[in-house]
């Protein structure tokens, strides 16, 4: 080797590390992606005089990030399926069937504790020498690897910032639902209750409620909003706040809930509703007066009645306005009863057949055992629905409130 070409290849090797330690600055100063890739760009034109180059990272899925010198635009084509997976550097001659990519002369993998993260097409590199050659693609290779290897660092600290991030929106969500139930709930010879609340997320979309009226007056009410998470709860939240203040201004049940599907529709402009069944009973009257719109009938127990369904009131709230029928449903000389509401996440879990737990089951549970307290009736339906689903998950929330006058 003469004088002039050992020259030559020092200053290639000091132009090759001054770009490799210019990219480490850059990574430590914490640059954006984009600079990465135009710095990753830049240097690979001017160090080795590359003609053609693309540059492809996977990213959820793979998208090319670094064109130049090409007949095809390959920022807008997709990568073929032969190179997601190479461990090694390939000409491209190795591959049958041409496409777009046999334009490239050489396709290097860029991997990381076994995955392939990226691959680089390169066309135009020098090969008349095989040392400069064999050199030109370990250069590529370590400025391809610092790059991408940078690149999945920041999407991983960028993931980690959107995880806790949500998992304070969640926690936030979480304190926000547990506002929506009444801390105590009445337990006195003449009325008890008591509510199961089920999760099926952190964050869930079902609500119950005890709110005493006056000395001889309560509304008790369970709802459900359609989807899950934050959005549902602060829903609910604001769902609630709405239903106390009403109760506050009016009594009629109905004009409470034209109230309620009113302002369901105009915050969520259609997009969300909720099913709600709410009652309102006077323990000197003997009377209930309730309205369910659209949700799951509760139960209503009496020795003169036996079982019966709650079932008159409207469509689900948020829908439409005005509601297009609205019926109270009222019931008189009640007393000595046993009222028993839920949520859709109880009936229709299903078991490993396919098949839901359904209505019949907790009608067959209330004709033998009505006469339980409150407690052992919660705990024997959620004993019952753990082995009806078997291995099966829980789909929904699951919300139970009870009540029994004597």
């Amino acid at each position: 080797m003469n004088e002039v070409e050992l020259q030559r290849q020092l200053d290639r090797k000091e132009l090759e590390l001054n770009a490799l330690l210019e990219i480490t600055q850059a990574i430590n100063s914490n640059v954006p992606e984009e600079s990465l890739y135009k710095m990753f760009n830049f240097t690979l034109r001017s160090n080795l005089q590359i003609r053609k180059l693309a540059l492809y990272v996977f990213d959820e899925r793979w998208k090319c990030q670094v064109n130049f010198g090409t007949k095809t635009n390959f920022l807008k084509l997709q990568l073929d399926d032969r190179f997601h997976l190479i461990k090694q550097p390939h000409k491209m001659t190795e591959f049958d069937a041409e496409c777009e990519f046999h334009e490239f002369d050489q396709v290097i993998p860029v991997a990381h504790q076994d995955d392939t993260l990226a691959v680089v097409f390169i066309g135009g590199l020098e090969s008349n020498k095989l040392n400069h050659y064999e050199d030109s693609i370990r250069f590529i290779q370590a400025l391809s690897n610092i790059i991408i290897v940078a690149i999945e660092n920041k999407k991983f600290a960028r993931k980690q910032l959107e995880q806790e991030a949500f998992r304070k929106e969640l926690e936030i969500a979480s304190d926000v639902q547990q506002f929506l139930f009444p801390d105590k709930l009445p337990n006195t010879d003449r009325l008890k209750m008591v509510a199961s609340y089920l999760p099926h997320d952190m964050v869930g979309g079902d609500y119950y409620d005890y709110i005493p009226i006056n000395k001889n007056q309560f509304l008790l009410c369970v709802a459900d909003v359609s989807g899950k998470g934050i959005g549902a709860a602060l829903m609910m939240s604001n769902f609630q706040a709405s239903l106390r203040t009403l109760l506050r201004q009016m009594a009629n049940l109905s004009e409470i809930v034209e109230a309620l599907n009113y302002q369901v529709l105009e915050n969520t402009k259609g997009e969300k509703f909720i099913t709600f069944f709410g009652a309102i009973y006077d323990l000197n009257l003997k009377t209930l007066v309730y309205v369910n719109a659209g949700h799951n009938p509760p139960l209503l127990y009496d020795k003169k009645n036996g079982i019966r369904l709650l079932e008159d009131g409207c469509t689900v709230l948020g829908a439409m306005h005005p509601l297009p029928f609205l019926k109270e449903g009222f019931v008189t000389d009640l007393d000595d009863f046993l009222l028993f509401c839920y949520t859709d996440g109880l009936t229709e879990t299903i078991n490993e057949k396919g098949e839901e737990y359904g209505q019949s089951s907790l009608f067959k549970y209330f004709e033998e055992n009505h006469h339980k307290d409150l407690n052992t009736i919660h705990q024997d339906i959620i004993v019952n629905l753990d082995g009806f689903k078997g291995r099966n998950s829980y789909r929904d929330d699951i919300t139970m409130l009870s009540c029994r006058v004597q």
